[in-house]
């Protein structure tokens, strides 16, 4: 085993977020020496300024929500007010306690933590500038490029962080804004929409396709558009982003709708939510003969293999779903095989994609749309929490199970639910999905009563045209 005194190392992962910290403790259980090189804190975004924290954030944002339903639970208060202020605070508390513990788990597998920017410095060599300047140079045989990515920034609509917030501004703000547009109604976009509006603000989202939450199913989209619409969201999709002129106290907003029609709107701040594009420059590819792709996303195989012999690449950087739990996948695909273990490849076709507003939105496999368009006779069971107890026992019956079926195998093709704990119940057919399950295993696999899972087997009921409560 190589030592580490003299800067030698088996693997080095440039970048500690889900899917570098993931694979240098993954590697140090196998008996891997490993380094980790980290010029911000362990974790990466998600963890520190993603994921996490955002997620505290929306978990507030819940609590508010049903408080101002609480009398229908005996909850009888006068004059009662809510403040962003103390659930940012908790929800920076929660990304700091989630960050000390990746350093616990560094020093538990005796992962070396190397603070400092990396990169490639020739063959089995990575350059570390440190954070004073100084530069020292450690080598390994296997070096795996976890960068990650950043926000986009539009030529129209450039970051600064004061009055045009990207998601990391955005989970800095300590008062809830009295005006706030959103730039792009993916997953960022709307789950900021849900917390900002639920602490007050008056919120206006645009789209430029034609629906919100555009890689979900079609009908999902309708149906959270509906809901956003109820809450007193102003939404536009099919619109265009024009400008923007930021004053002294507010930032005048220019857009034309699906119709054409211009439009302007002063607003307080304007969160940008158009996408993430990899942080790939000045790491050293173009000197290390790295490929990328027209985007900049470094070029990979099966196992996470570039071009170069030894050098790997996981995480955002490499492009397909920019998700940390496929980016946490990858990692220890990577150095299960570095490692001479094998761990199989991804399943990029069973990543599931979640959206932690409320109510939650999570899916995985194609959507009606896509199935029937690649030829597939398919049968649509779909069933809405309104027939599930435990979901009227809460109180959350907006929404539905939705499975897509094979009619000739009756193969799962996709699943959608929009409604309570939606991203916990997906798993399920993730699963499903790996052991290649029929519609007809998961119905006959027995789920307890009274709980929300109990939704799983009546939309694969329905998907097979025999629903029990509806």
């Amino acid at each position: 085993m190589a030592g580490k005194s003299d800067g030698r190392f088996d693997l080095i992962i440039v970048g500690s977020g889900p899917g570098g910290y993931v694979a240098a403790i993954r590697a140090a259980q196998l008996g891997l020496s490993v380094a980790c090189v980290e010029t911000e804190a362990l974790g990466g975004v998600c963890l520190n300024v993603g994921c996490i924290p955002t997620k505290a954030l929306l978990t507030s944002a819940l609590v508010v929500n049903e408080v101002r339903d609480g009398e229908k639970h005996g909850i009888v208060s006068k004059d009662i007010t809510f403040d962003l202020g103390p659930a940012q605070v908790r929800s920076r508390e929660v990304a700091d306690q989630m960050r000390k513990g990746v350093g616990h788990l560094f020093r538990k597998n005796k992962v070396t933590h190397l603070e400092g920017f990396g990169r490639l410095k020739g063959k089995g060599k990575v350059e570390v500038e440190e954070v004073e300047g100084n530069t020292r140079t450690i080598e390994a045989a296997h070096i795996i490029l976890a960068t990650g990515s950043r926000p986009r920034d539009l030529p129209v609509l450039g970051i600064d962080e004061d009055r045009i917030w990207s998601s990391s501004g955005a989970l800095m703000q300590v008062e809830a804004p009295q005006t706030l547009l959103i730039v792009g109604a993916g997953a960022i976009g709307m789950e900021f929409a849900d917390v900002y509006a639920s602490f007050g603000t008056e919120v206006t989202v645009i789209e430029a396709l034609d629906r919100i939450l555009p890689l979900e199913d079609a009908e999902v989209s309708q149906l959270m558009e509906r809901i956003y619409s109820k809450r007193g969201m102003e939404i536009h999709t099919g619109a265009r982003f024009q400008n923007a002129e930021i004053g002294s106290n507010s930032v005048e907003v220019t857009f034309t709708d699906k119709k054409g029609e211009s439009h302007t709107q002063v607003v307080d701040y304007v969160l940008s939510a158009v996408g993430r594009v990899p942080n790939s420059e000045d790491i050293g590819l173009d000197a290390a003969g790295v490929k990328v792709d027209d985007r900049g996303f470094i070029l990979v195989d099966e196992v996470m293999r570039t071009n170069v012999p030894g050098v790997y690449a996981i995480g955002d950087v490499t492009g397909n779903q920019l998700l940390a739990h496929k980016a946490t996948h990858e990692g220890i695909v990577c150095v299960e095989h570095i490692a001479g273990q094998g761990h199989g490849t991804v399943d990029y076709s069973n990543v599931p994609n979640c959206t932690y507003c409320h109510p939650e939105v999570a899916s995985v496999g194609l959507t009606e749309e896509e199935a029937r368009d690649k030829g597939y006779d398919v049968e649509i069971g779909k069933f809405p929490w309104i027939g599930v107890g435990r979901a009227v026992a809460a109180g959350h019956t907006e929404g539905f199970v939705k499975v897509i079926r094979d009619r000739k195998y009756s193969e799962i093709l996709g699943a959608h639910i929009v409604g309570p704990h939606a991203t916990e119940l997906i798993a399920e057919f993730v699963v499903g999905r790996h052991l290649e399950s029929t519609v007809e295993e998961l119905e006959k696999a027995m789920h307890p009563h009274p709980t929300l899972s109990e939704g799983v087997s009546e939309a694969a009921l329905a998907a097979l045209g025999r629903a029990i409560h509806i």
